[in-house]
C-alpha cells in the first residue's frame, strides 16, 4: 500500500538534469542522413521530449519494420553516448543543490525519462548522481511515451508514492502534460519554461524558490 505521507520528485533527464540536447541533435542528424532524411533544428524542436519510436514515425511513417526501427534507434543512442562521453557532461545549474536538499528532506526521487535505460545509467554514473535516486524509469518500461502519463505513473509505483504526492521536473511541454495527466504537479525549467504549462516555471533550477516543492506538495 502506498504511503500517503511520503513525497516524491520525478525527474526528467535530458535538458532537466543534464544538457544533452546538442548531442541528441548531432546523433539523429548523422544517423538519418544516410537514410535520406534531413534532421535539422526545426525537426529537433518538433521532436523535443518524444520517444525514439515516435520520432522515427515522424520521418518514416509506418514504412519501417519493428526490427529495422529498433536498429536505427539503437545506432542513434550508441552514437549519442559516444558523443556525450567524448565531450563530458555536467549537471545543469542548481541540480546538485536540489538533489542534495530533497534527499536530506526525505523526498523519494526517481528519474522518469523517455531515454533508454542504458543512457540513463550512463548519465547518472558520469554525473555522479548514483546516491540520489530510489528508482530509474525508462521508455522501455512503458507502452506509451509522453505526453501519455505512463512513465510517471510507473515511476510513482517504483518509489511507492501516490501520484497526488509527486512533483515532476520537466523541460518539455509533452512531459508537463504527461505529469498533469498522471495527476501530478509540475515544475518547468529551461529556455521554454514560460510555455510549458507547469505550476511553477523557472529558466534554471538555481533560481527556484526554496519552498517550491513544499508549496506543490505540502508535508
Amino acid at each position: 500500500m502506498k504511503n500517503s505521507a511520503s513525497r516524491a520528485v520525478l525527474w526528467d533527464m535530458d535538458g532537466t538534469l543534464v544538457d544533452t540536447g546538442e548531442y541528441h541533435f548531432l546523433a539523429w542528424r548523422d544517423i538519418l542522413a544516410p537514410l535520406g532524411r534531413v534532421y535539422d533544428r526545426a525537426a529537433h524542436e518538433a521532436c523535443f521530449g518524444k520517444r525514439n519510436d515516435a520520432i522515427l514515425r515522424n520521418f518514416f511513417g509506418d514504412s519501417l519494420g519493428a526490427e529495422e526501427g529498433a536498429k536505427i534507434a539503437a545506432d542513434k543512442e550508441r552514437l549519442f553516448r559516444e558523443l556525450a562521453a567524448a565531450a563530458g557532461l555536467d549537471l545543469l545549474p542548481g541540480v546538485r543543490t536540489w538533489l542534495e536538499r530533497l534527499r536530506d528532506e526525505g523526498y523519494r526521487m526517481a528519474v522518469a525519462s523517455s531515454a533508454p535505460m542504458e543512457n540513463i545509467e550512463a548519465l547518472v554514473a558520469a554525473c555522479r548522481m548514483d546516491g540520489f535516486f530510489d528508482a530509474l524509469a525508462s521508455a522501455e518500461h512503458v507502452a506509451r511515451g509522453k505526453p501519455e502519463p505512463d512513465i510517471f505513473l510507473h515511476a510513482a509505483r517504483l518509489v511507492d508514492v501516490p501520484p497526488s504526492r509527486c512533483v515532476v521536473v520537466e523541460d518539455a511541454a509533452a512531459g508537463v502534460l504527461a505529469a498533469h495527466r498522471a495527476g501530478m504537479k509540475a515544475i518547468g525549467v529551461g529556455p521554454h519554461h514560460a510555455d510549458l504549462g507547469a505550476e511553477i516555471a523557472v529558466p534554471s533550477l538555481d533560481g527556484l524558490a526554496g519552498d517550491a516543492f513544499a508549496r506543490l506538495v505540502p508535508a
